[in-house]
């Protein structure tokens, strides 16, 4: 079992930078590739980033490719999302995911089968 606690969301102004973090409790982090969505109100849980369990690929949605860094650090079981060019349409809900495997299915929510609780980011314009 994995818990997933994310951090860092917050109220940005349009082109600023935040930095949200996903600590992990569980054995099984380390094997597993990890991802962010986002929701905003009215909408579906979208694909962000994700990053395989031993950092070596990463894929981005083209909404946030060249803004968004995600990088993980299995020694301290961390995962993190660089955000900076910050726009109005990137305002959501931010949620971590523990992918089901070391890769694959990575744009699917159902490829994941652990969450954190979300947290809100807000970019005012």
């Amino acid at each position: 079992q994995v818990q997933l606690v994310e951090s860092g969301g917050g109220l940005v102004q349009a082109g600023g930078s935040l930095k949200l973090s996903c600590a992990a409790s569980g054995r099984t982090f380390s094997q597993r590739a990890m991802g962010w969505f986002r929701q905003a109100p009215g909408q579906e849980r979208e694909f962000v980033a994700a990053i395989t369990w031993n950092g070596g690929n990463r894929d981005y949605a083209d909404s946030v490719k060249g803004r968004f860094t995600i990088s993980r650090d299995n020694a301290k079981n961390t995962v993190s999302l660089q955000m900076n060019s910050l726009k109005s349409e990137d305002t959501a809900v931010y949620y971590c995911a523990a992918n089901k495997a070391g890769w694959g299915r990575e744009r699917n929510p159902s490829g994941y089968d652990y969450w954190g609780q979300g947290t809100q980011v807000t970019v005012s314009s």
